[in-house]
């Protein structure tokens, strides 16, 4: 066995492991950087790279159906080259992946090991013939596809975000379970490439959203272009070259339907399995993941911090950055543990209609007195002359003080209006200090103004009430 003396040891190489690198390195610490998997980040080679990559030729073919109204004229039809779709998503993907292994490969070797890490105890780590003494340790291991064990007898008709980038063609059918933000996303794109999709959940949710009336929303708009059953009752089985999905339908009746391959998008599971953790003295919850603070990403009060999808809080590759940055800059200075402040909450699903939740939405404002101001885009004015007037906008402000809470929405560039949102909870802004912010004409954030507009009658409204009791 060789040994290996370092400040900081990270477990994984992702973006919370190379944030967490840099940090420390910046600090002025040794630190050493242990990969047991391929290099580069979930981002660039499963997750969001790969699936805009799928999602923009998606749009591309689907905007040639409001051709009509516009009073334009296709002459002929469009046809999705499966074959080169998938090419070009493989290869601009390599390239994203590129980026990131070019930044791993300018890390001196001397920082590098690679294997599977265990933990002897809270700071000495097991990587094949190495044995690792560190200072401190970040686990920053990311999270796996997870899905029911009787799945796996699908064997390749099985695919999930890790596996069907690889696709060399687009198949003729998927049956989709989980409309989450993996589901949501690479269904309807899969939908608006020619593929027959259904897609199938359980509990009524749709991506992040937590606001009934926002979910009713997301239900009718993505149900009147695909099957999408959120509350499903289906059964899966193979079935020779195929699967086949034994399901209740709309009319309560069962059907069964065969499938060329199933997307598991049920939800992604820590990777902590096999790290030795019982042989540190950090907490863990249910799912075997390291109790943490968040503020400072440390495990209770050993010298183990954690970062990134791993810790399963909010896995995001811009939170899982920041968690590797704090994460990082405490190992480095461990004892002197700090807070770091966290960035306002946002989450958006490159859907269309797009969905976006800031600030944790109607579940997190639920723990203040607020009001809710609406506003749907059937009639907002830039929405409907590009004729995306479908979805609708809540924003959560709080009783007494007028701050803005959070936001919830399904609709046309929500993607801009979510960071728009996301900055001002940030900055701590009322509804009447966002009023008096410039809004072009005629633009999209028109409808965010007229939202803005509703909470501050109603929290004008709310103000009359209390001062008349």
């Amino acid at each position: 066995m060789r040994t290996v003396r370092t400040d900081v040891a990270i477990i994984g190489a992702g973006t919370a492991g190379l944030a967490a690198y840099r940090a420390a390195k910046a600090a002025g610490r040794a630190a050493t950087l242990i990969e047991g998997g391929v290099f580069g980040t979930t981002c660039a080679r499963v997750g969001c790279m790969p699936s805009k990559l799928l999602i923009a030729p998606a749009e591309a073919a689907h905007a040639v159906e409001r051709f009509g109204a516009f009073g334009l004229q296709l002459a002929g039809e469009v046809v999705v080259d499966g074959p080169a779709v998938m090419a070009r998503v493989r290869r601009e993907r390599d390239r994203f992946v590129g980026f990131v292994l070019q930044s791993v490969d300018a890390i001196p070797a001397g920082d590098k090991i690679e294997g599977h890490a265990q933990f002897v105890d809270d700071t000495t780590l097991v990587v094949a013939d190495t044995t690792v003494h560190a200072n401190a340790v970040v686990i920053a291991t990311g999270s796996s596809p997870a899905y029911p064990a009787a799945w796996s007898e699908l064997r390749d008709r099985l695919v999930t975000n890790e596996t069907i980038f690889e696709w060399r063609d687009l198949p003729e059918s998927v049956a989709v379970f989980g409309p989450g933000v993996i589901g949501l996303e690479l269904g309807q794109a899969l939908h608006r490439l020619g593929v027959r999709v259904k897609v199938f959940g359980r509990g009524g949710g749709v991506g992040p959203l937590s606001d009934p009336e926002l979910l009713a929303e997301a239900r009718r708009v993505f149900g009147a272009e695909f099957y999408l059953d959120t509350d499903a009752h289906a059964e899966v089985a193979r079935d020779a070259d195929r699967i086949a999905i034994r399901y209740k339908g709309p009319d309560g009746e069962w059907r069964t339907e065969p499938f060329d391959y199933l997307l598991a998008a049920t939800g992604r599971a820590p990777n902590v399995r096999n790290l030795g953790l019982e042989h540190t003295s950090v907490a863990r919850n249910a799912q075997g993941v390291p109790v943490f603070d968040r503020e400072t990403m440390q495990c209770g009060s050993a010298p183990i911090f954690i970062a990134g999808d791993v810790n399963s809080d909010v896995p995001l590759l811009h939170e899982a950055a920041d968690e590797g940055r704090i994460a990082g800059g405490n190992a480095a200075r461990f004892p002197d543990v700090r807070v770091d402040v966290r960035r306002a909450p946002l989450s958006i699903v490159f859907t269309d209609p797009q969905i976006a939740v800031v600030g944790g939405g109607l579940r997190a404002a639920r723990d203040a007195a607020f009001v809710t101001g609406a506003v749907s885009f059937d009639d907002q004015g830039r929405a409907r002359v590009m004729q995306r007037n479908r979805g609708r906008l809540h924003v959560y402000a709080q009783i007494g003080t007028g701050l803005l809470l959070g936001a919830e929405m399904v609709g046309p560039e929500a993607e801009h209006l979510a960071h728009l949102l996301a900055w001002a909870l940030q900055l701590d802004l009322t509804i009447e200090e966002m009023l008096k912010l410039p809004f072009y004409h005629p633009v999209v954030e028109e409808g965010l103004r007229t939202a803005l507009r509703d909470a501050y009658a109603k929290l004008d409204a709310a103000a009359h009430a209390k001062r008349a009791a």
